[in-house]
């Protein structure tokens, strides 16, 4: 009987966990969480976090991707140890260890051409029996096959008893032995197959505990035959802790989409406007919990993240609940950070020093970044300012004559603060017996082009006595 090891960290071994995105496209939001656990359990641990690229699909692996996946881990601030593993480069100790295990006995040369197992599967299919291969050549001298012919090599399958995991997510999972088929390790050319790459890259890295999605369980039965297999050929083929991750659901229990925000992680920096501290601590509590606690620093996240608080079952994206989170970090984010992110969005025309002086005021209406500098863009605006459709609606006869009597009252204002500015115009709503926010509406439109804006006040004091009065008189006379 196969086994994997347990919970536990191991009492005389240094946690060490891998994260191993492909590069075939964006650093997907379910591989960013994946790859946040296992960095956080190693951390928590006090062990290695380690980061290996499997870009062995030459024809879908694009530098480009591998440094947008390098870029992405970078922002949410997970920081690998040691040197970042290419798979692609290590073909070799890959067929190395296949044909080790070849001349142990432990694997063996498979000579059916790609006929002969479509026949068999055919057959298979007919029969209603499971689809895998037949053991037809695990028995045979290879002295049959025809001389030069291509063959695979394969694994040598136990073929009796159960592979048993203790998984730390699932809990104790097994398969019968006899559903494991001898599966390829080296194909025909002599390229090493996923099944065989991993679980020697794994070993070879120290890996003790593989954190993965769940749609991965299937494959630990199978990489454990190789593991077992190379016990007593090499040092350092010692079974690892599996835990295997639920994957992550829409809001509507369906498996995730890009509808549900299926997204990579540069998406929802660039694209959505996220905070990365906002996905750092999304991401965590997205199947993970500690108590009722919502938010967490870094410091905090290591220090209570071990997989005994993962669920079982799937999570459920929302991404309501994600903005509703960076709303909340944006007002907490130092002002000058926000106006550097701001003003890149913005554009050339941004000062960061005067975003810096509105984002207070700025910050509290926003969900993202791109909330934020939409509610900023007014102060960079050239006259005549492009008035939004509605905001051109406000802006009527009445409102232009009374636009020109602000400006008047406005223009005597010694005292341009918000204060004195508020009792000004307060004052004069009550002597034409008007609610204030008759005179706001158009004076909002005409300052920002807007009809939604931090309060008319801070927008006066924010853009100045000159280019308020400049922006009012530009509508009033229009």
């Amino acid at each position: 009987m196969a086994s994997s090891t347990g919970n536990g960290t191991g009492a005389d071994r240094l946690v060490v966990t891998r994260f191993a995105p492909s590069p075939t496209g964006f650093l997907h939001i379910g591989n960013a969480r994946t790859g946040l656990f296992s960095w956080l359990y190693a951390r928590h641990h006090g062990g290695k976090a380690l980061l290996r690229i499997e870009d062995t699909d030459k024809q879908r692996s694009t530098q480009e991707a591998i440094d947008v996946i390098l870029d992405g881990l970078a922002w949410l601030g997970l920081d690998f140890d040691g040197e970042t593993v290419f798979q692609s480069q290590r073909a070799d100790r890959h067929a190395e260890v296949a044909y080790k295990l070849l001349e142990a006995g432990r694997a063996y040369k498979c000579f059916a051409t790609p006929e002969e197992l479509a026949q068999m599967r055919e057959e298979q299919r007919a029969a209603k029996k499971p689809m895998r291969y037949d053991g037809r050549w695990r028995d045979r001298d290879p002295s049959d096959a025809p001389e030069g012919a291509p063959f695979t090599v394969r694994i040598k399958s136990e073929t009796t008893g159960e592979t048993v995991i203790d998984d730390a997510v699932q809990g104790t999972v097994k398969v019968r032995n006899e559903e494991i088929d001898d599966f390829i390790l080296l194909r025909a050319d002599g390229t090493p197959t996923y099944m065989l790459a991993v679980v020697v890259d794994d070993m070879d890295m120290g890996c003790t505990h593989i954190i993965r999605g769940d749609d991965h369980l299937n494959n630990a039965f199978r990489q454990l035959q190789v593991i077992k297999a190379m016990q007593g050929l090499e040092e350092g083929w010692e079974e690892p802790t599996y835990a295997h991750v639920p994957l992550i659901h829409g809001n509507d229990g369906a498996k995730l989409s890009k509808r549900h925000g299926a997204l990579g992680v540069d998406a929802y920096r660039d694209e959505l406007g996220i905070l990365p501290e906002t996905l750092f601590n999304y991401l965590l509590r997205l199947g993970w919990g500690h108590g009722d606690q919502e938010e967490f620093t870094r410091e905090e996240a290591i220090e209570f993240f071990d997989l005994s608080g993962v669920n079982k079952g799937p999570s459920r994206f929302d991404m309501k609940k994600l903005l509703s989170m960076n709303g909340n970090y944006i007002r907490k984010a130092d002002d000058r950070r926000l106006a550097e992110i701001a003003a890149a969005r913005i554009g050339p025309s941004a000062d960061v020093d005067l975003l810096t002086q509105a984002m207070p005021v700025l910050k509290t209406r926003a969900r993202d970044m791109n909330e934020l500098a939409d509610g900023a863009a007014f102060l960079f605006k050239k006259r005549p300012l492009e008035m939004e459709e509605k905001a051109a609606s406000l802006l009527d006869d009445d409102a232009r004559t009374l636009l020109s009597q602000i400006s008047i009252r406005l223009g005597s204002e010694t005292d341009w603060t918000i204060e004195a500015l508020e009792a000004n115009l307060k004052a004069y709503a009550e002597e034409l017996d008007l609610g204030l926010g008759k005179l706001a509406q158009p004076l909002r439109a005409a300052l920002t082009g807007q009809t939604t804006s931090p309060g008319i006040f801070d927008v006066l004091v924010l853009l100045g006595r000159e280019e308020s009065l400049a922006r009012i008189d530009a509508q009033a006379n229009g």
